[in-house]
């Protein structure tokens, strides 16, 4: 396009006024893609810009002395922006971009300096004391260096290993409470460890690939990780919550739970009461059945509906933790039957999965059957995340799969509130064909979801 559009006058490199000239707001694009150029610390020729509008475009045409506006993405030799900002301004146009937009930064060295930093890192992880004297850390260390920089950032990524490292060489603990352990190892901060936060994950991949196991999934692996290199559990804090409980004996905490269900209400038990030496048992002549459900809400509905006639409950509150287990064992050493209901999702189905297998409860309305019916009832429930097999019915998973959605526990409480009626109404006992809570049976579980009459639970150990 011929410059008559500016009046018939060509613009003449140098009509400018000096800075006045290069600093035009029309230009600022051009100094941007230029300086953003000269920050790559490479040999630079020409710089292209653009999309340019029409008034850029005529204010590089003057800067540049051209006759015809440039194309809307122009490349420019960079000799040719170099001499008519010098006869403008009298300055490079280094000085001139550094001028208008801070320093030039230079990309090419950045990048081999955070080379050299990121390969000092895992020299130094590599060659630490602490990973040099047990080999079997080497692995930890090449998953290190896999997993990358913390933020992108070598220090901090340092830091973390560095106390990792402190943890390491600070263990096997004197069977002392996590926190308290954490606080004296790490300047004081008893949450350092804390469950799911970047140290605690680093440092039990470090222990599992020292005692060649899988890195622990679950709340309960993790706290047998810790308690194998000598961290016993927080005793105070590890609770369980209960409803319903009326254990035999005077005890403290026995009359801390009969006192509870007397009053209708919940109680929440630790894991410091339930290790009290005298036991945790119901009356065993009853064979009580215990419910255990995964959400404090079904608890609470129970309370609320049952009061002071709620049947024996328990509650996970999601993964078991120690208290969990221990009650639970202590309840089936006092043959109490032990049935167990959570969510229909992946989660769920683990969770369950984990429970059976390390206590001698049963599924409780768990079946394939179970969730196709709840699922009719709530079809439209989200997504179940990843799904694993449950070893009590390998359909169930086969079921979820199919319909794509969780059913969560809340949504079929009706169902779980009718069997601990006829729980209540019992007084508490099992029937007379219940499986004890070693797994042997002699027909149908004491609620729906059971496995068939004869066979045995392939998750009872």
């Amino acid at each position: 396009m011929e410059r008559q559009r500016l009046g018939g006058r060509v613009t003449p490199p140098g009509s400018g006024r000096g800075q006045e000239g290069v600093r035009r707001p029309e230009l600022a694009p051009v100094w941007r893609a230029v300086h953003d150029r000269l920050s790559s610390g490479r040999p630079v020729t020409r710089v292209r810009l653009g999309p340019l509008d029409e008034a850029q475009r005529e204010a590089l045409a003057d800067l540049l002395g051209m006759d015809r506006l440039p194309a809307v993405r122009p490349s420019v030799p960079l000799a040719r922006l170099e001499e008519a900002v010098t006869e403008l301004s009298g300055h490079t146009v280094r000085e001139t971009v550094s001028a208008l937009l801070g320093p030039l930064d230079d990309r090419a060295e950045t990048r081999r300096r955070r080379e050299a930093e990121r390969a000092e890192l895992w020299a130094w992880l590599d060659d630490h004391p602490t990973v040099r004297a047990q080999p079997a850390l080497a692995a930890w260390a090449a998953s290190c260096r896999a997993g990358g920089l913390v933020d992108g950032s070598p220090t901090a990524t340092r830091s973390l290993l560095t106390d990792a490292l402190s943890v390491l060489d600070a263990l096997p603990a004197p069977a002392e409470p996590l926190p308290a352990f954490a606080a004296r190892v790490l300047r004081g901060d008893s949450h350092a460890l804390d469950d799911g936060t970047r140290l605690s994950s680093l440092v039990l991949r470090a222990l599992a690939a020292l005692h060649d196991t899988d890195p622990p999934r679950s709340a309960a692996d993790r706290r047998a990780q810790w308690a194998r290199v000598g961290i016993a559990d927080d005793e105070l804090s590890t609770t369980v919550l209960v409803a319903g409980l009326r254990p035999l004996g005077d005890g403290p905490l026995a009359r801390l739970a009969r006192l509870c269900a007397e009053a209708g209400q919940a109680a929440s038990l630790t894991l410091a009461q339930l290790r009290t030496p005298g036991g945790f048992a119901l009356d065993a002549e009853a064979r009580p059945v215990v419910s255990i459900v995964e959400n404090p809400s079904v608890l609470a509905l129970a309370v609320r509906r049952f009061g002071t006639r709620c049947p024996p409950l328990v509650c996970t509150s999601g993964w078991p933790n120690s208290a969990v287990l221990l009650l639970l064992r202590l309840l089936a050493d006092g043959a109490a039957v032990l049935r167990y209901h959570g969510d229909f999702d992946g989660e769920g189905i683990r969770i369950a999965a984990h429970l059976l297998a390390r206590t001698p409860a049963r599924p409780w309305r768990m079946s394939a059957a179970d969730y196709r019916a709840a699922a009719a009832r709530a079809p439209h429930g989200p997504p179940p995340g990843r799904l694993t097999e449950a070893p009590w019915d390998p359909e169930l998973t086969v079921a979820i799969a199919e319909h794509g959605i969780s059913v969560v526990e809340e949504l079929v409480v009706d169902l779980l509130l009718e069997d601990l009626a006829v729980t209540a109404r019992g007084g508490g006992r099992a029937p007379e064909n219940a499986p004890d809570s070693r797994g042997s049976e002699a027909g149908e579980g004491p609620t729906g979801g059971g496995p068939p009459a004869g066979g045995r639970s392939s998750v009872v150990r």
